[in-house]
């Protein structure tokens, strides 16, 4: 727990593995510097339209239209291939429930992303290609 708010701090990914759970659980806070941290120096975000985002601000600006529905993610990891400090996520995707507007919402994708490990130990995006 941290003193400052109460509760227990945030997982980091040890494992490649454990990336995509690790997103999961830092963007259903809602909170975007939490998923922030989930990108290494240098990442860049893909958008769907092949636009590349490669600042933390626009990777921040990218994620925004997914957290401000404020609904959370499942992911399910389809492949994990490892080789030293690299990792490669395919990864099937879900957001549902109801929009923020009223209306039922069901958004769904398979990303294709690269993990590296940090001099920390810890997994974070390099690249991050939601639609694949």
């Amino acid at each position: 727990m941290t003193e400052a708010t109460g509760t227990a701090p945030l997982p980091l990914a040890r494992e490649a593995a454990e990336v995509p759970a690790v997103f999961a659980e830092r963007f259903n806070t809602g909170q975007p510097q939490a998923v922030a941290e989930m990108y290494a120096p240098g990442a860049v975000f893909v958008s769907p339209d092949g636009s590349v985002a490669d600042s933390p601000e626009g990777i921040a600006r990218a994620n925004e239209e997914f957290l401000a529905l404020g609904l959370p993610i499942t992911v399910r990891p389809r492949h994990i291939y490892t080789a030293d400090d690299t990792a490669l996520l395919v990864v099937d995707w879900e957001i549902d429930g109801t929009a923020p507007d009223g209306q039922p919402l069901h958004i769904q994708g398979t990303a294709t992303d690269v993990a590296r490990r940090g001099s920390d130990g810890v997994w974070r995006y390099v690249i991050d290609r939601p639609a694949g």
